[in-house]
């Protein structure tokens, strides 16, 4: 039994990849409009409003100013402002101020509620002790004597 035919070998065609075509039909878009490559660009943070932070690291940033049009392309990370922040600073507006302030009032609010949490859990025998320092002791006794009951029932008498 002869496996394989005769007759030459079939050539395979190597596909370009996705990125590549991809790649190209940026390229033109950018020569249309005219955008002209920016260097020296080394991250680029674009703000949403839910407080989110759209972060690219190492993009390709393309401009043409005279027509306010900026173009940025490449992999970009969905990232809260906290994990952005010392950095960020300098970067922030008022609305992201604003959204940052929020952010920390609830950061401080959760790391409180986790203190005063633990603090519970791990001080459960001595908050007896805590709650007796807390109050004071009774110097005299409130119990109503027999002469102040009577003097309320003739009150409520009259």
């Amino acid at each position: 039994m002869v496996l394989g035919g005769k007759g030459p070998r079939r050539k395979v065609v190597k596909k370009q990849g996705e990125d590549g075509a991809v790649d190209q039909k940026l390229q033109g878009a950018l020569k249309r409009l005219n955008l002209q490559p920016i260097t020296g660009v080394e991250e680029v943070n674009m703000f949403q409003n839910d407080g989110n932070v759209l972060h690219f690291t190492a993009p390709k940033v393309h401009a043409a100013l005279s027509s306010n049009t900026i173009a940025v392309y490449g992999t970009g990370q969905t990232k809260e402002l906290t994990e952005l922040v010392p950095g960020i600073l300098s970067q922030l507006g008022p609305d992201s101020l604003a959204s940052l302030r929020k952010l920390a009032a609830q950061y401080q609010s959760q790391t409180n509620a986790a203190a005063a949490a633990s603090n519970g859990a791990a001080g459960a025998t001595e908050t007896k002790e805590d709650d007796d320092d807390d109050v004071p002791d009774l110097v005299e006794s409130f119990e109503p004597t027999e002469d102040k009951e009577k003097d309320k029932k003739l009150d409520e008498l009259n």
